[in-house]
């Protein structure tokens, strides 16, 4: 190999090992009694949060920072919408050394993707964005600021742990979704969330008490609803918003509140924080007919 090009790798694992030194003083060590370590990040001085899918249920906690100190901590909020819970801790480190200031993350960008080791310090994982999308919502109603997608892979107790650009700016926290791909939750979807969760505990969504799946609408009505996928109501929760409105299993809806659904996720995202006791109109098919019905949305009940 050649003299130069073995510099080269040397300044690069270099910089690389100083990126993540720089940032271990991030990386938290949760531990919730009767269960194992979890993985989480020091978002200010006395709190820490975490993949809200993977951490233990429970209030109690123990935060061991890498860079040194153990603190009591309980969990003060959990959010399943944005994947996101937060730990309050009892005291904190004295300093934070960054600041949450990310740019725009861009494909082929590197990243590293720290977590808590199970001996009290730090494990890295070196990948690429692998893409970036817009904002989206969650099966759970939780609006993610962007959709960014890393090519690596997670162990579960690494999950929640800081994600970096190569500049070491804080991008967020690592998630793991569906086929186990590696997703970052934004920093800027934390902040969003971070008030509620400490204040009440949770983040208050839209609820309308009704299980669907996308389905085809009957050709003979396409036309008339102008449009070709809805969603059927597969189960409606007792005396939930969509039982006192009057909505039925097998009814289809194609409609909510002026706009189509076809999706789970598309009905999610008429489902937000400010949805909560407004009165919406439903656009849905039964028994071949065309009808609407009115519905007040609910808050979603504390799983």
């Amino acid at each position: 190999m050649p003299e130069n090009a073995q510099d080269i790798l040397d300044q690069l694992s270099a910089a690389l090992s100083g990126r993540v030194a720089a940032a271990r003083s991030l990386v938290a060590r949760i531990a919730v009694r009767g269960h194992p370590p979890r993985s989480g990040t020091l978002w200010k001085q006395d709190v820490v949060v975490a993949s809200e899918q993977v951490l233990p249920d429970g209030v109690d906690a123990e935060i061991v920072l890498a860079d040194g100190g153990t603190f009591a901590a309980r969990i003060a909020g959990r959010d399943p919408g944005t994947n996101i819970a937060v730990l309050r801790l009892e005291g904190g480190p004295a300093a934070m050394p960054i600041v949450h200031d990310p740019q725009e993350p861009r494909p082929g960008g590197l990243v590293l993707a720290l977590g808590a080791d199970d001996v009290g310090g730090v494990s890295a994982r070196l990948g690429a964005v692998r893409s970036v999308g817009p904002a989206w919502h969650s099966r759970a109603g939780g609006h993610i600021d962007r959709r960014i997608l890393l090519d690596i892979r997670l162990g579960s107790r690494e999950e929640g742990g800081p994600v970096l650009d190569a500049a070491g700016r804080l991008l967020g926290i690592s998630t793991v979704g569906p086929r186990r791909r590696v997703l970052v939750i934004p920093a800027a979807t934390v902040e969003r969330v971070l008030e509620p969760l400490l204040t009440t505990g949770r983040v208050e969504r839209g609820w309308l008490g009704a299980a669907v799946q996308p389905v085809l609408v009957p050709e003979a009505l396409q036309a008339e609803v102008g449009r070709s996928l809805g969603l059927i109501v597969i189960g409606v929760t007792r005396d939930g918003p969509a039982a006192q409105a009057g909505v039925l299993a097998g009814d289809i809806l194609v409609v909510v509140d002026g706009a189509a659904v076809a999706s789970p996720a598309e009905l999610a995202a008429r489902l937000d924080e400010a949805s909560v006791g407004t009165q919406v109109e439903l656009r849905l098919i039964r028994a071949g007919a065309v009808q609407s019905l009115g519905v007040k949305i609910g808050a979603r009940p504390p799983r």
